[in-house]
């Protein structure tokens, strides 16, 4: 059995992994950190979100920090630090 891609000292029993190849299609409630690598469409509510360089999530995102190498799209809630990765970004800014 292989061990899964960690990229933090976290509390596994509140985390979150979804490997490459892996759909999910509704809400995601997450007490720590949720790493994603696989498609998501839907909702996602976490304290920290880990987009991957294959990862996709279509949908409302609500989260403390985000960090995002892949696609994430829709509606986003950021409310601490976001870092994003990208050679194209687009952005609409509502108040």
């Amino acid at each position: 059995m292989s061990s899964l891609p960690i990229t933090k000292n976290t509390n596994l029993n509140n985390d979150l992994f979804i490997p490459n190849g892996v759909t999910f299609v509704g809400i995601i409630n997450v007490p720590g950190l949720a790493q994603i690598n696989g498609d998501i469409t839907g909702e996602i509510t976490c304290k920290e979100l880990d987009v991957g360089p294959e990862g996709n999530i279509k949908g409302k995102v609500q989260a403390q920090e985000i960090q995002v190498h892949g696609q994430l799209e829709n509606d986003i809630n950021c409310v601490g630090l976001g870092r994003v990765n990208t050679n194209i970004l687009s952005l609409e800014i509502l108040k």
